[in-house]
């Protein structure tokens, strides 16, 4: 059994990048990383193809995630089919992707933070083109976001 998630932002430059590389080490921790399948992708097209924003790789390193590979694509409508989990970082990535869904699969997309549903916030606020403050506060959402949807696939995975 693999497990496919997919994570959602603007352009695929920073907080969709970054959450592939927290849940990525987290899995990796755990020793279960084969039984995962982890991607993202942005709902604008216009970084394809472009590296994660100079401040995401910055940190992301100081935390110990390596994204400095990861490369932007486009979300896809069978992406919303071909993932278990399609996670978006802000309601409008969610409105995007509902509207792009296959039919029958509109409601297959999530917002990514509902697994972590104590800290009382819904969106993982955009930091591209902010400080480094803006990408550390986003990284510390997507760290709690990540270790809540860790939690949440275990749990599925010691029911299978």
């Amino acid at each position: 059994m693999t497990i496919s998630i997919l994570f959602v932002c603007t352009g695929d430059v920073c907080r969709s990048s970054m959450a592939v590389g927290a849940l990525y080490r987290m899995v990796r921790r755990a020793g279960i990383e084969r039984l995962f399948d982890i991607d993202s992708a942005g709902i604008y097209h216009g970084h394809a193809g472009r590296p994660p924003s100079l401040l995401a790789v910055e940190a992301a390193a100081r935390r110990g995630y390596d994204i400095a590979g990861l490369r932007s694509r486009p979300l896809m409508s069978d992406d919303i089919a071909r993932f278990d989990y399609p996670l978006a970082m802000d309601r409008t990535h969610l409105v995007a992707m509902r509207s792009m869904a296959p039919q029958g699969l509109a409601d297959r997309p999530q917002m990514f933070l509902k697994f972590t549903p104590g800290l009382g916030i819904r969106d993982v606020v955009d930091p591209y083109g902010g400080t480094t403050g803006d990408y550390e506060r986003a990284l510390d959402l997507i760290e709690d976001g990540c270790a809540g949807l860790l939690q949440h696939l275990r749990r599925q995975l010691d029911a299978a």
